[in-house]
């Protein structure tokens, strides 16, 4: 057998302190490179985010209908998105929690059938109250799917590709998903006419759900959570199926990539308390990561809630509402794309101050300035540009600043912090829109996004470096 040198640093890597196991892992990583495998596992990972950003607009979508049929208004259409989010976020803590003790794979199947539920439901609801309680449980199961295949990409993957193959998330979710998603809507309302189209809107999302599942049988668990929690010997079949580019079958030849003496360093670091992620070497990290995505998080959703009641109410059918809506979250897909291929060079604090700065610009010319219909499209393409950018880098950044026993908590709290800032604003955007109108409204969006900027320049700069282990 050949054995990796538990010593060896890639080359161009930035020293950091880490233990002798990590450094065989990003040593092996290094050495691999990208296999077939890294595309199956990725591949199994985006479908799955990808039909959770569709999920998470269809309550914009159906706003308009159900504010006719049931006589809604924002508010009540904002409370939808509460509902969501706030489970949205304690789907995400629950998962983190769990990611990191039972693993980061078991998650994502569970997390899918209980969304599934939770759409047929919202399918099936008789009356705005039971709405509501769909939405709750929907958000449940979507919870942890974005944070888990956060942590999954990132622990998969060295430090050189680590940055494209995370910001790949955002392209499927909030890139093709969000501008996606409008299309789905119109396909939907084109097929099921009357009163009840939004139903299906609904239902017809149990079925790309369930088949996910099935889909995501062979992915594996992660060889840094394997590593971690003493399971050497496991971690190095995951490690060797990467480098063959085989996640089924039999493995013909392996090699000893991890050195199994190195066990012991790290089977009495996997007990975790959710407080350390608050405690002095963590806390900066955490707080200022977390402020960050609720202000972005709080932007894109009222955005993603609002946009189309803002179009109908300027005259428009559903159907242009959301044909334009899709024009202007053709900002998400280049966000996310260009989110992705900076990542591996630019520093995290440069991509998100600058993205952080442009959606101020967005917000305030969307708010003022887009008196026609083709500035109204530019800003807004601008706005969405500018907050995947953000969210992308920062669903990179986070993990990258905790070790693996704590990294799924971590990670999960910090954007379930975000989900609920999501879930939360639509309401006092949705008021705001009902009061003052729509400058109002953007003006104060324009402001999450000053905060941010100044949120994102506390954590520590990663690019570059491998994921940090305990010392």
């Amino acid at each position: 057998m050949v054995t990796v040198d538990p010593h060896m640093k890639p080359h161009g890597e930035t020293p950091i302190e880490r233990t002798s196991l990590s450094n065989q892992i990003e040593a092996s990583y290094s050495r691999i490179g990208i296999t077939s495998a890294h595309i199956g596992i990725v591949a199994m990972v985006l479908f799955g985010v990808f039909f959770d950003a569709i999920e998470q607009n269809t309550v914009g979508i159906a706003g308009p209908a159900l504010k006719e049929q049931w006589g809604i208004g924002g508010t009540q259409i904002g409370l939808l998105n509460t509902a969501t989010f706030t489970a949205v976020a304690l789907g995400r803590l629950l998962a983190g929690a769990l990611m990191d003790r039972f693993g980061r794979r078991t998650l994502l199947g569970a997390n899918l059938l209980v969304f599934a539920v939770g759409s047929l439901l919202c399918a099936l609801a008789p009356n705005y109250e039971v709405l509501v309680g769909a939405r709750f449980l929907v958000g449940l199961g979507l919870g942890g799917e974005i944070a888990t295949a956060v942590i999954m990409l990132s622990e998969f993957f060295s430090a050189k590709h680590r940055g494209t193959a995370v910001g790949l998330i955002n392209v499927a979710a909030a890139g093709l998903g969000n501008m996606l998603a409008p299309l789905f809507g119109v396909i939907v309302f084109a097929i099921f006419s009357g009163d009840n189209a939004w139903r299906w809107l609904f239902g017809v999302l149990i079925l790309p759900a369930l088949a996910v599942v099935v889909y995501r049988r062979a992915l594996p668990e992660t060889p840094r959570y394997l590593a971690a929690t003493g399971r050497i010997d496991e971690a190095n079949i995951v490690i060797n199926r990467l480098a063959q580019g085989k996640l089924r079958g039999e493995i013909e030849v392996q090699e000893q990539y991890l050195d199994a003496s190195t066990a012991a360093e790290v089977t009495t670091t996997t007990t975790t308390r959710w407080t350390e992620m608050f405690g002095k070497r963590f806390r900066r990290a955490t707080l200022s990561l977390g402020t960050a995505v609720c202000m972005s998080y709080a932007a894109q959703i009222s955005m993603l809630t609002l946009i189309p009641v803002i179009l109908t109410e300027r005259g428009m059918s559903i159907t242009s509402a959301l044909w334009y809506t899709l024009v202007m979250q053709t900002g998400s897909l280049v966000g996310a794309l260009t989110a992705a291929m900076i990542a591996r060079r630019l520093p995290r604090k440069v991509t998100l101050t600058a993205a952080a700065i442009f959606g101020v610009v967005a917000g305030l010319g969307f708010g003022f300035f887009a008196v026609n219909m083709p500035l109204v499209l530019i800003f807004g393409a601008l706005f969405n540009f500018c907050v995947i950018v953000l969210n992308t880098t920062i669903w990179l950044f986070a993990p990258e600043q905790y070790p693996t026993r704590i990294r799924g908590l971590a990670t999960s709290v910090i954007l379930a912090l975000g989900s609920l800032s999501g879930g939360l604003f639509p309401l006092i955007a949705g008021a705001v829109l009902d009061s003052s109108g729509v400058g109002a409204m953007f003006a104060m969006l324009a402001g999450l996004f000053a905060v941010c900027a100044i949120a994102v320049q506390f954590p520590q700069e990663t690019v570059g470096q491998p994921m940090p282990e305990d010392d």
